[in-house]
């Protein structure tokens, strides 16, 4: 999805429109009256001045088909990052952002087409570079979280997890020491760490091949140590409590991934699992962690917000 494509403008009788993303350049947002930031979820404009270049060219605009898109990625992506930070139901969203199908079906085709993580991946690359760091991590952290399922996630990808007494699906991920996210897993909260980790430490090599140490806890223990080595070339280090030690203790490595996993917390969609296909509840992941990779580049506190104005009237 490289952005260095030649973009041919498709014809419009948009109006001129302060909006500077690719759906009112080439597409037809501009038809559409602009929206004025009211929310604490919707972006700031330093925000968007951060996100705006790193977001991937839509297929319309390469060659590839589809209708020119409607609506204002800016629009199409706060009212996303509302359903994320409120966890509301999609039908629930706001009458000033698109119709609730129309905003569904763009997650969901981002998150198919693998859109979402190319705008997550070099989000975290900038992070990684701001913070003095290399682009590609050589360390890792692996854990997981259980949480409740709602109601309508199905049996078949669901389950209890005795250790925490939690029914429902558990998050399995990996995080590099600033403790933004690599490589995430959604299963049944019955499936056991070590288990899960096999695909998630295999998808981990995949794509980054930097890494070679991987911290991890006690339920990794065993033969996966043996399966990391011989099989990914990874070295997985296993952070134990001492035998003597009581109370909560904050641990070597590990706390950066529990930190990763409240910061989850924060946004009320992960709170508990609404999502029917794992693969939804691993994407708002992704897009939790985007919010807090955007705000951090743009400066901005988590809890800031600063109201856009809305466009004149032409």
């Amino acid at each position: 999805m490289s952005q260095s494509c030649l973009i041919t403008p498709v014809a419009s009788n948009s109006r001129v429109s302060p909006c500077d993303c690719l759906a009112h350049r080439f597409g037809n947002a501009a038809d559409r009256t602009d929206r004025a930031s009211c929310y604490g979820s919707d972006m700031s404009e330093s925000e968007w001045q951060v996100l705006r270049p790193l977001l991937p060219v839509p297929g319309w605009l390469q060659g590839q088909g589809g209708r020119p898109e409607g609506y204002c990625h800016r629009v199409m992506l706060d009212a996303v990052r509302y359903v994320v930070d409120n966890g509301v139901k999609w039908v629930n969203l706001p009458t000033d952002f698109p119709p609730f199908r129309r905003v569904h079906a763009f997650a969901r085709r981002w998150q198919a087409t693998g859109l979402l993580g190319e705008l997550h991946d070099r989000l975290r690359d900038r992070v990684r570079v701001k913070e003095g760091r290399s682009v590609d991590p050589t360390a890792a952290i692996v854990d997981s979280q259980s949480v409740r399922a709602a109601a309508n996630i199905p049996r078949s990808t669901s389950g209890w997890d005795g250790g925490k007494r939690v029914g429902g699906r558990k998050r399995h991920v990996i995080v590099d020491c600033l403790g933004l996210v690599l490589a995430v897993l959604v299963t049944a909260a019955s499936m056991q760490d070590r288990d899960a980790a096999v695909p998630l430490l295999a998808r981990l090599r995949e794509q980054y091949f930097s890494v070679r140490l991987v911290w991890a806890d006690g339920a990794y223990a065993g033969s996966l140590v043996d399966f990391a080595r011989e099989k990914l070339q990874l070295t997985l280090d296993i952070v134990r409590r001492t035998d003597d030690t009581t109370g909560f203790v904050v641990l070597p490595r590990r706390w950066v991934v529990e930190r990763t996993l409240s910061w989850l917390m924060r946004s009320r969609r992960l709170v508990r699992d609404y999502e029917t296909l794992p693969a939804m509840h691993e994407a708002m992941v992704l897009w939790s962690m985007t919010m807090l990779m955007t705000g951090r580049l743009a400066g901005r506190h988590r809890n800031a917000f600063i109201p856009r104005q809305p466009a004149p009237s032409s």
